[in-house]
């Protein structure tokens, strides 16, 4: 047995660190650790600094509360707030009627040619084939997107200056009409 700090330390119970902090210390501050169920901390004192991290099972984490809005099954919706079952909602209908114009690319959505032009078209706007509908900036080059129906825009699905997807909605063409 030694001396250090005032502490009794047994020989083989020393670590790197018994100057500044003994092995029942340590024990202590892995055991706060479970009990809070902590992943990590980190404690420094006059120049010490100790780390202390631990991997949890899955299962002791709880996992963040995903409640959907609606569950669609043949004997009705699980609430998974409350537990309660609801009446069966019907999937939404898919209007035929309704064409999407989709990003060829990924880039910036601009509805206008500049920032001082008006837009090349509107909600409520008749357009034809090959009409140009907005611009996606890619690397440097304009894009011009064109509608590949006739019909009436009764959805502009994106903000104008905002970034876009390949394959995301644009615009909503009641085709047609």
């Amino acid at each position: 047995m030694t001396q250090k700090n005032g502490k009794t330390v047994e020989p083989g119970k020393e670590s790197p660190f018994s100057s500044k902090i003994d092995f029942e210390e340590l024990k202590k501050l892995i055991a706060l650790l479970e009990e809070k169920n902590l992943t990590q901390f980190e404690l420094e004192v006059e120049g010490f600094k100790i780390k202390l991290s631990r991997s949890v099972p899955n299962s002791a984490v709880p996992a963040p509360a995903i409640i959907p809005t609606v569950i669609p099954a043949a004997t009705g919706a699980i609430s998974a707030a409350n537990g309660e079952v609801a009446a069966p909602t019907p999937a939404p209908v898919e209007d035929k009627s309704i064409h999407y114009i989709t990003s060829p690319m990924v880039g910036t959505f601009y509805r206008a040619p500049s920032p001082t032009s008006p837009p090349f078209v509107d909600i409520g706007d008749t357009v034809k084939k090959g009409q140009t509908l907005c611009i996606i900036e890619a690397m440097k080059l304009m894009n011009e997107i064109e509608c590949d129906v006739n019909g009436v825009v009764v959805d502009i699905l994106v903000e104008n200056g905002k970034p876009v997807e390949y394959g995301q909605k644009l615009f909503a063409i009641k085709v047609g009409a």
